[in-house]
């Protein structure tokens, strides 16, 4: 087993808390760590119907019949639980007595803040990430420069981008393009029928598809309707449900208005690039290195990578982007309370000194340090240029 950077942080809130929440995509590894965690907890998976029928009908006895601390596995299949676990936890809070997991977010979270506010710690567990899949160590996010310290790699970038990292894919040596197909058509059949009665699940798919072709770009829904065919209300409600089942998250623009005239509109991102380049049609490496959203893919990898660096380490991504309406852009901006910190994304793997241009223009629209910016691109040196650092796609 590849070790989760997460894997302290529950242990550590297990002592805290008795209940603990640990949620994520489909194949990210929950039951895999929530079971190397707590070695000596029953486990029980909902995933199967006897047990799911009999959480539905008799919650009650379901929880009677479970002698000591617990693992219950997808817990959005029998969210009528969690009520009766509230009972239980609030007669008994020895910590650690529930350990729960769940493939679908705003689903789950809203049960849980009704029911278990104040007794569950969540946490978030997405697909590995560079540094843990070459199990390099990562230290919890402080100074935002430091997100880009990291060390070498053995890996090579664009075969890392376009295979992905869920753990199976990792741990089984399933080639990406054998597996992910199957993990899309087990998404759309299970949990897209689950979270919304949608007939047509070939529209669906196709409204997944242009989505995918749309990562790293503003999100505009009147336009991704008009292409897929749908109205923009459906739009909407089918983007909420890859939100919810985590594989799609937006960054949000910066608030702040230093000329008036900002886009207000999020950008839309990825959870997983493998999964990205899978729906774009991307199938070698050639492909990835020659296709016209290369750049956008990249850009994916870094910001996916960075808000995993923040999850894992239990703690909210302060993560946004600035744009203006004359074309002016940080790709990322991190929020480090008293500063924020500029990001300029490149794919290139030549170092050039236009690729700063748009961090010169943050420093100098901002008052910014120039120590306060660093631009990440697809090559392999560390250089330092008017101030500002360059680093690798592998520093973070």
């Amino acid at each position: 087993m590849i070790p989760r950077l997460l894997a302290p942080y529950l242990e550590r809130d297990a002592a805290y808390y008795p209940v603990l929440t640990l949620t994520g995509p489909r194949q990210s590894g929950k039951t895999t760590l929530a079971r190397a965690a707590f070695p000596l907890h029953t486990h029980v998976s909902l995933e199967a119907p006897d047990q799911r029928r009999f959480a539905h009908d008799d919650p009650r006895g379901f929880l009677a019949h479970l002698s000591g601390p617990v693992i219950l596995d997808e817990i959005q299949h029998a969210p009528e639980l969690l009520s009766y676990i509230q009972v239980a936890v609030d007669e008994d809070a020895t910590p650690g007595r529930f350990v729960l997991t769940g493939s679908h977010n705003l689903l789950l979270m809203s049960q849980v803040a009704q029911t278990l506010a104040g007794r569950t710690a969540v946490l978030r567990l997405l697909p590995f990430s560079r540094a843990e899949l070459e199990r390099h160590g990562q230290s919890e996010p402080g100074d935002p420069a430091g997100l880009f310290e990291n060390g070498a790699t053995g890996l090579d970038l664009w075969d890392a981008v376009r295979t992905g990292f869920y753990p199976r894919i990792h741990d089984r040596g399933v080639p990406p393009e054998v597996w992910l197909p199957d993990y899309v058509q087990t998404y759309l059949e299970r949990d897209v029928r689950t979270l919304a009665n949608i007939g047509d699940l070939t529209l669906f798919d196709r409204f997944l598809a242009l989505s995918a072709g749309r990562a790293a770009q503003l999100l505009n829904y009147s336009a991704l309707a008009a292409d897929c065919g749908i109205a923009v209300d459906t739009a909407r409600r089918w983007h909420s449900i890859l939100e919810t089942s985590f594989i799609v998250f937006v960054l949000r623009p910066h608030h702040r208005n230093f000329n008036k005239r900002i886009v207000r509109t999020p950008k839309l991102f990825f959870y997983d690039t493998g999964l990205l380049c899978h729906l774009l049609g991307i199938r070698e490496r050639a492909q990835l290195v020659s296709h016209p959203l290369r750049g956008a893919v990249f850009e994916n990898y870094v910001v996916a990578e960075v808000a995993k660096a923040y999850l894992h380490h239990r703690l909210p991504p302060p993560l946004s982007f600035w744009r203006d309406r004359a074309g002016h852009e940080v790709d990322l901006l991190v929020d480090a309370g008293d500063r924020l910190h500029a990001v300029e994304i490149k794919s290139g793997q030549t170092i050039d000194g236009d690729m700063l241009g748009g961090l010169r223009w943050w420093n100098h629209l901002t008052g910014g340090a120039p120590g306060h910016a660093t631009l990440v691109y697809g090559g392999a040196e560390r250089q330092v240029r008017d101030g500002m650092a360059v680093r690798p796609w592998f520093a973070i």
